[in-house]
């Protein structure tokens, strides 16, 4: 079956793209000019040229496909102009859902995010049914990915198209190069750059195994559901604990309280605006940090067949691909 790929050049996208290779699709892959292919290297895809925001090379590249698999987006917890995150994340999305259905494909499968989800303050991992809106979203961020995902279930709810959200929580793990904001974390943690921690916690999944959630969601998934894609939930202190392990080095053993570090996001911001460089602290990452932001997976298990792997396995492989084959051992 012909498919066709946004995202293919990114960190979860290059994961859906070789689970679907291995499966015997044939994949059609959606790159912007600017994009690197490091992540299509050797693989037998067909990449061609296009943009979300372009409209007509959607069209162009979903001619023949049966699917589209829209995974691409702007992963960003800050940007010197938001207002791109609501472009790409939104309008982006639109495009390509109009795209998927002037070619009248069978299926459109949605890579949102539990960034929409609401989270329980007690710590209780949050399901796809737990209250959430778009007045709770942190960040441009969070509220792209949550219009963008109210636009899809509207689109299936009028009868326009057949689709089906998977919502991924924090993976990690091979192909991250940009990195993405948690990748980012694990490498310097693994490199002994991260001196200290706050007190939060995540819920993390090797990419591989979201990979694997996406090609489940478009087999199994019902229409217009959404289906978590998640792992273990973590404390941050044992996730760094883990990656200090693999990487042979010390954990961070300083834990900051998060009120004094809200002017020092501001500075940090404030700098990022001036030099057009991502900061490390933002006010949006401390405001997230106040809650633990874990989820359950039954729904996708249930209805899926969804499995996960310990999250060590995907913190070790994580490791490896920021310092070689030989970490982690």
């Amino acid at each position: 079956m012909r498919v066709l790929l946004t995202g293919a050049s990114g960190f979860v996208g290059s994961a859906v793209l070789r689970q679907l290779l291995e499966r015997g699709h044939e994949v059609r892959a959606l790159v912007r000019p600017t994009s690197s292919r490091s992540n299509l290297m050797g693989l037998d895809v067909d990449a061609v040229e296009g943009d979300l925001l372009d409209p007509a090379s959607l069209s162009r590249a979903g001619q023949g496909c049966r699917v589209f698999f829209h995974v691409a987006a702007d992963y960003r917890l800050w940007a010197r102009n938001p207002g791109l995150l609501r472009r790409t994340n939104v309008e982006g999305t639109r495009n390509a859902m109009n795209a998927a259905i002037e070619n009248r494909v069978d299926r459109f499968v949605y890579t949102s995010s539990v960034a929409t989800l609401g989270l329980h303050p007690d710590g209780q991992p949050a399901n796809e049914e737990t209250p959430s809106g778009i007045e709770s979203m942190i960040g441009p961020y969070k509220q792209s990915k949550f219009e963008a995902e109210a636009l899809v279930t509207a689109w299936v709810r009028d009868g326009r198209l057949d689709a089906v959200i998977v919502n991924p929580s924090t993976p990690v793990g091979p192909r991250d190069i940009k990195p993405t904001p948690t990748g980012r974390l694990v490498r310097d943690a693994a490199t002994g750059h991260m001196p200290a921690y706050v007190d939060t916690g995540l819920n993390i999944v090797h990419v591989d195994d979201v990979a694997r959630g996406h090609l489940q969601a478009l087999e199994h998934g019902r229409t217009g559901e959404r289906y978590i894609l998640g792992g273990d939930n973590r404390a941050l202190r044992d996730l760094l604990e883990d990656v200090a392990r693999c990487a042979h080095r010390s954990s961070p053993k300083l834990r900051l309280p998060l009120r004094p570090l809200w002017p020092l996001a501001l500075a940090a911001e404030a700098w990022g605006q001036m030099t057009g460089r991502e900061p490390r602290l933002t006010r949006d990452a401390l405001a997230m940090a106040r809650k633990k932001m874990y989820f359950s997976s039954a729904k996708a298990e249930s209805e899926l067949g969804y499995v996960h792997r310990p999250s060590l396995v995907a913190i070790q492989d994580a490791v490896r691909w920021f310092l070689g084959p030989d970490a982690a051992e």
